[in-house]
């Protein structure tokens, strides 16, 4: 299946077929997976995450899961963080499950124990092995501590049922407490939990006895299974079927698949990850159980949630991050409106890169999410006629929110495209995924009937006399000039000319600056595509093991080494990519390093000539004999024009780069431009 810019296709089937599970019946098959947002953690919490699942509940998903809750205090991943356990907590948790059930939603709440993931000084696990993602040492639970947590477990779920919720979700999976009992990677028990792979299974299973033992089999009851666990000495194929028969059997309504521990060293949802490239660890799960099984990550297109479902591999579609992005995306998909659907890009910018640094989750290509109660729409009070400078992210932003609340919005480019810097992002290897948001862009503009005007070079004279009334100015960024001797010599090139204009270049590179831009430069340069498109490359590439016959379904990494030498380099004498996001960053740094990319820090540049890259190092001068130096070393706003207008007397807003300079920071633009909109 596929769809066109102007939406029109044919329905999905399989996608909105219905399914009863347990008590309740979905009115699709797609499923927001589990999150953390922290909006727990700002003002008027409970407010923000009831109107953050309202709006996905009106967008007509069929059921929503919660981030996850600790069922005790050990569980948590921080000591304020989310916590089901008393009644004390029962009012807050009704005042959401009340919003999602008033937009005809259905909701289930997770129940997560972190393990030795938590990050605090009560931490516990299965035994006392540290998490190499984790500083803290995790005291190994004892037996009677094992069958509390399990009552704990029982407990929270009679809680949820108390609070509205339509069901709770087991997480067992992702390398927390119970997939650290699963494994024998973190399971060096000798009493009834610990041992051969049946005794690893046994704290799982307990905890789902327990829950029916307490609420019954009218409850709905999801079990997240690790579908594959990436580390050395997970569970094999063989070992997570017959869990998830077990689970079956203990009774679990549903089962979830979570793919890879945290501190696995392969991507697992990032977009440098094929779309549905774990369909081979889910199709494991699906053959070995007669229940309900959700797929998960990777997905994020109706047409291919479509295919999935019509294919037989799994019987439900879990999105988190295309939930984040898009509320609507159930809705859209029913009403055959694919083309509208703001696609998550899975580039992790805002939502993951942001948890992991203590800050509450936000989506790149929808700033709204997340802060539903901050953008609640108003009338405006005339319809006001725009003029938009620049169609870049920030421009095109703009344009479309104040288009949707009735202003008239003429949208100007110089170039003879939209999209601006996105058009380097896209070319990027592990980066095609932005090609979703330049199509979202384009159709939306389409829709609003936006008045989009392109290879037009805008002059002051162009705008005086045109009568409108605001003029917004997003005319991005150009590379700042640089300072080093031999700059204007044939071998230098931008980043424009490498990513944007398709210069040619050599064999031997050399990279000065090693931010956002010099890394994707290094790895357009080095890259390959294929290993972002094609599973079988991928798994190659990060050693998977598609047969699931060896334990944690990991093995031996292959590399084809690229035809270019590249060198990276950078004056900050700081370990290479401290900048770059935190969910993201080791990927690209692994796979340049992989790949031979030499990274050097603390380097003075003097000139460039024929010779090639001079430059001092510990107080010696060295010389590197290169093609070309690819000059990556920061941006300066394009401001020209607005300072111009203003010395006009125009009426005049400057946003997104052109106002702020700051590496491509899209999300920095977007957010900028869609609040403007919003008070106009």
């Amino acid at each position: 299946m596929g769809f066109n810019l102007d939406g029109n296709m044919e329905s999905y089937p399989h996608l909105m077929a219905p399914l009863q599970v347990g008590a309740v019946t979905l009115r699709n098959r797609i499923v927001m997976g589990a999150m953390h947002t922290r909006l727990e953690t700002l003002d008027r919490p409970y407010e923000r995450i009831a109107a953050f699942y309202r709006m996905r509940a009106q967008g007509e998903v069929g059921l929503i899961l919660t981030c996850g809750y600790s069922p005790n205090r050990e569980g948590t991943f921080e000591p304020d963080a989310p916590l089901l356990c008393d009644g004390s907590q029962l009012a807050e948790h009704r005042s959401v499950t009340e919003a999602v059930h008033a937009a005809d939603g259905l909701i289930a709440l997770q129940l997560l124990h972190a393990g030795r993931y938590a990050k605090h000084d009560f931490c516990v696990g299965s035994s006392s092995d540290r998490s190499r993602i984790n500083p803290i040492v995790p005291r190994e639970l004892t037996t009677a501590e094992v069958w509390q947590t399990i009552e704990d477990f029982a407990k929270a779920t009679e809680l949820a049922r108390e609070a509205g919720y339509d069901g709770v979700e087991i997480m067992g999976s992702e390398g927390y407490l119970i997939n650290q009992f699963t494994a024998s990677f973190t399971n060096h028990r000798t009493d009834e939990f610990g041992g051969d792979v049946r005794a690893r299974m046994r704290f799982p299973l307990e905890i789902l006895k327990a829950i029916r033992r307490r609420v019954g089999n009218g409850f709905m009851v999801i079990y997240r299974i690790s579908a594959v666990d990436l580390v050395d000495d997970g569970m094999t194929g063989v070992e997570v079927a017959e869990l998830a028969r077990c689970v079956e059997a203990a009774g679990a309504d549903m089962l979830n698949t979570g793919i890879g521990w945290h501190e696995s060293v392969v991507p697992t949802i990032a977009a440098s990850v094929p779309r549905a490239a774990w369909l081979y660890a889910i199709e494991n799960v699906k053959a070995a159980v007669t229940l309900p099984v959700i797929a998960s990550n990777r997905i994020n297109t109706p047409d291919g949630a479509e295919r999935l479902l019509a294919s037989g591999s799994a019987d439900l579609v879990s999105m988190a991050r295309p939930l984040l992005a898009d509320p609507d995306f159930a809705k859209k998909s029913r009403l055959g409106k694919p083309g509208e659907i703001n696609t998550c890009i899975a580039c992790n910018q805002a939502c993951l890169d942001r948890i992991f640094t203590n800050r509450s989750a936000t989506c790149l290509v929808n700033p709204r999410a997340g802060r539903e109660i901050e953008f609640i729409p108003s009338p405006i009070a005339r319809k006001k006629k725009f003029a938009v400078i620049g169609g870049g992210p920030a421009g095109m932003t703009f344009a479309i929110n104040a288009s949707e609340r009735g202003h008239h919005v003429s949208l100007f480019e110089s170039t003879d495209a939209l999209g601006g810097q996105l058009n380097m992002a896209r070319v990027v290897p592990g980066k095609s995924e932005f090609n979703e948001m330049l199509r979202y862009f384009r159709t939306r503009l389409a829709v609003l009937d936006v008045d989009v005007r392109l290879g037009v070079n805008v002059k002051p004279a162009d705008l005086r006399g045109k009568d409108f009334d605001e003029i917004v100015v997003a005319t991005g960024v150009r590379p700042r000039p640089p300072d080093i001797d031999g700059a204007d010599h044939p071998k230098v090139l931008s980043y424009i000319d490498v990513l944007g204009r398709n210069a040619s270049v050599g064999k031997r590179v050399a990279i000065i600056g090693a931010g956002g831009i010099g890394f994707d430069v290094a790895e357009f340069l080095v890259g390959d595509e294929r290993e972002s498109i094609e599973p079988a490359n991928f798994f190659r590439a990060w050693g998977v093991d598609s047969t699931l016959a060896s334990e944690g379904g990991i093995t031996t990494a292959h590399c084809e080494f690229p035809l270019r030498e590249v060198y990276m380099f950078q004056r900050k004498q700081e370990s290479f990519g401290k900048r770059l996001g935190k969910s993201t960053g080791w990927i690209l740094k692994s796979r340049l390093r992989r790949v031979n990319v030499v990274m050097t820090s603390g380097v003075t540049y003097s000139r460039v000539d024929d010779a090639g890259l001079h430059y001092i190092l510990d107080g010696e001068m060295h010389v590197l004999p290169v093609d070309n130096v690819v000059l990556c070393a920061g941006q300066e706003s394009e401001r020209d024009l607005y300072e111009q207008l203003k010395v006009e007397g125009l009426n005049v807003r400057v946003i997104g780069g052109a106002d702020s300079a700051s590496e491509l920071d899209a999300l920095r633009a977007r957010e900028q431009a869609t609040r403007w909109a919003s008070t106009r």
